[in-house]
């Protein structure tokens, strides 16, 4: 790993065109990083590109990227084989651990030894997933809070094998990304998910109960704790199908009934209800309550 990840021959390759690729694309383009972007159909690359124009726009209006300096390129691609040359490959597929395991397996087979190889996972165990590459030792975890330009945190996970040499090249990439890494260790959900997760569970529960409406709910939270979005838009943000594959992935791997998702999110998702992204979740975008 010997390129330097805060110059311009960095390459960072984004494996999955979703809301998390697309965002962390932008904070690379946003630092003047070169991004090759890959996912299944060219359909999906169009809009990513129309996305990332627009959230670097944002972005640097609102002081969260530099206003000036050298944007990086963009290349889009629907062939894994094209990252061959990335110095650092991030795989942002949906929270399902068969996609995931496939997805990491073709990227380790598609770069050199050595390459930084990083799960942008918000629940499976970095350890499950190295069981699918090639060179454990080249694969942690990193946790971007979305939108990962916007919010300049994220969990650094390091599993029981990734390697020295993999952990100082992450905290390089991040601090090339403006970003500060956490290092937390290894299990299913980390810190924020394995906290956030069931608060989201819990907060549908009681909605679903007629305890409070979700306004309420989240009022509670901002006012009383001081917290600056509350779990049902929080959940809204991050995409009701997303906490229904985190859920489901903590109370497989835990046992904990904590975990298993309840029936309002279940309803919510099967209805195609997911947040933010479609318009209706918890809140209608505009403004007023489902």
């Amino acid at each position: 790993m010997s390129d330097t990840v805060n110059d311009r021959r960095h390459r960072l390759a984004v494996i999955g065109a979703g809301v998390m690729g697309t965002g962390i694309t932008t904070l690379a383009l946003g630092r003047g990083i070169d991004v090759i972007l890959v996912d299944v159909s060219e359909d999906i690359l169009a809009k990513a590109r129309t996305a990332t124009a627009g959230q670097l726009r944002l972005a640097r209006m609102m002081g969260k990227l530099p206003r000036e300096g050298a944007t990086g390129e963009l290349v889009t691609t629907t062939r894994v084989e094209d990252i061959a040359d990335a110095t650092a490959v991030v795989e942002a597929v949906t929270e399902l651990a068969p996609l995931k395991a496939k997805v990491l397996a073709e990227a380790s087979a598609a770069v050199a030894p050595g390459t930084l190889l990083i799960s942008n996972t918000s629940a499976v165990p970095i350890d499950e997933q190295a069981d699918s590459v090639a060179r454990p030792e080249d694969l942690v975890g990193i946790h971007f809070m979305n939108p990962p330009y916007l919010i300049h945190t994220a969990e650094l996970i390091r599993g029981p094998r990734s390697g020295e040499a993999a952990l100082a090249e992450a905290r390089a990439l991040l601090e090339a990304l403006g970003q500060h890494g956490v290092v937390v260790g290894d299990g299913p959900g980390f810190v924020i998910n394995r906290i956030l997760q069931r608060m989201i569970n819990e907060a549908a529960r009681i909605v679903a109960e007629g305890v409070a409406d979700p306004a309420s709910v989240d009022a509670a939270f901002e006012g009383c704790l001081g917290h600056t979005t509350g779990p049902l838009a929080t959940a809204d943000l991050i995409g009701l199908d997303n906490v229904v594959d985190s859920l489901r992935v903590l109370h497989e791997r835990t046992g904990d009934a904590g975990y298993e998702p309840c029936a309002l999110l279940l309803e919510k998702v099967a209805a195609g209800d997911f947040g933010r992204k479609t318009g209706r979740g918890f809140f209608a975008y505009g403004g007023s309550t489902s």
